[in-house]
């Protein structure tokens, strides 16, 4: 698809895809690295067409070994490349853990500042896409409790077409986790400028009477529940969080402030989650403003379960709105 037009209405993956693109194009230090990325396109097609374009010095295949993956592109890192790497999916980044985190998180610090690391890892994640075992958890956070990372999750195919270009352009470790359920959807891109910076949250809905807020596939789910509440007379603002370290906690705090409720909503498990960390935030920055507890709303502390209980693990539109009918009853 040629960019031809100012606004384009096209999904995540093709989003995504285009701004790897024109990364490439803008910078000759840029190199694409993954299983199955390269003639195939990856599993979920993100590169296709990539390898054909710039050859395989640009976009690599690689083994079937993610700690390698995230070794070699530290080594890259420190030769001045900016390597951009595609875990296949979120379940499979734990072979690569410790290089993430015992490394690539620290080194930067450990050097202090003299030596950077732009080293991005891509993460498709979180469910709605009925597979098996290790293909649809949502590990966000144990990166956001590591120091030296940046997290960040577009939840639109123009952020995913910005975002992507931005966390390669930092000269920090980005982990940059695509919700694979938004894929396919499509959005509005406009190529002329990006809405936001990258560690910038945004009011998606403007409201009065709740703040949601969520990240990722979750943004889509608090506008279905915010379209269904109106219905009945509730007024919700969404909150499209899109970074998670650093958070940006402004446009929360505001909102708050405005409305005096809060609930936040994730797919991964509640226990020690990023949305733990926002109410604990909120709690403490926000506290006088508030009318009620914040709530949370989120996948169940257990594993993921098989494909077919999926929509029973996973919060929806109605779990969200039974909460914002608790915040609303205090």
């Amino acid at each position: 698809m040629a960019q031809n037009d100012d606004i384009q209405n096209i999904p995540m993956a093709r989003a995504i895809n285009l701004g790897l693109r024109q990364a490439l194009l803008d910078n000759e230090k840029v190199i694409l690295m993954g299983e199955d990325i390269g003639t195939l396109g990856g599993v979920f097609r993100i590169t296709e067409g990539l390898h054909a374009e710039f050859g395989d010095k640009r976009v690599l295949d690689t083994p079937l070994a993610e700690s390698g993956i995230i070794g070699t592109a530290i080594g890259l890192a420190m030769r001045g490349y900016r390597p951009v790497c595609e875990i296949q999916f979120d379940g499979f980044i734990f072979p690569g853990f410790d290089q993430i985190t015992s490394q690539l998180a620290k080194l930067t610090n450990r050097y202090l500042g003299s030596q950077t690391f732009p080293v991005v890892i891509r993460v498709p994640y979180g469910g709605h896409i009925g597979a098996v075992e290790h293909h649809q958890e949502s590990p966000e956070a144990y990166f956001a409790h590591s120091a030296g990372l940046r997290l960040v999750s577009p939840s639109t195919p123009n952020d995913g077409y910005w975002m992507i270009q931005e966390a390669i352009a930092s000269n920090d470790p980005v982990m940059f986790f695509e919700p694979k359920s938004r894929y396919w959807p499509k959005g509005e891109v406009d190529f002329r400028v990006p809405v936001a910076g990258l560690h910038t949250s945004l009011v998606a809905r403007t409201g009065t009477d709740v703040t949601v807020v969520g990240h990722g596939a979750m943004v889509s789910v608090l506008m279905q529940a915010a379209a269904l509440a109106e219905e009945e007379g509730t007024s919700i603002e969404v909150i499209d969080l899109r970074t998670l370290s650093p958070l940006d906690y402004d446009p929360i705090l505001e909102s708050v402030r405005k409305t005096g409720r809060l609930v936040v909503a994730q797919e991964a498990p509640e226990n020690a989650s990023v949305g733990s960390q926002i109410a604990a935030t909120i709690g403490e920055r926000a506290f006088y403003s508030l009318e009620a507890p914040v709530l949370r709303v989120s996948g169940y502390d257990a594993p993921f379960p098989p494909a077919k209980l999926e929509s029973q693990y996973l919060p929806d539109a109605d779990r969200v709105l039974e909460a914002v009918d608790r915040v609303l009853s205090y």
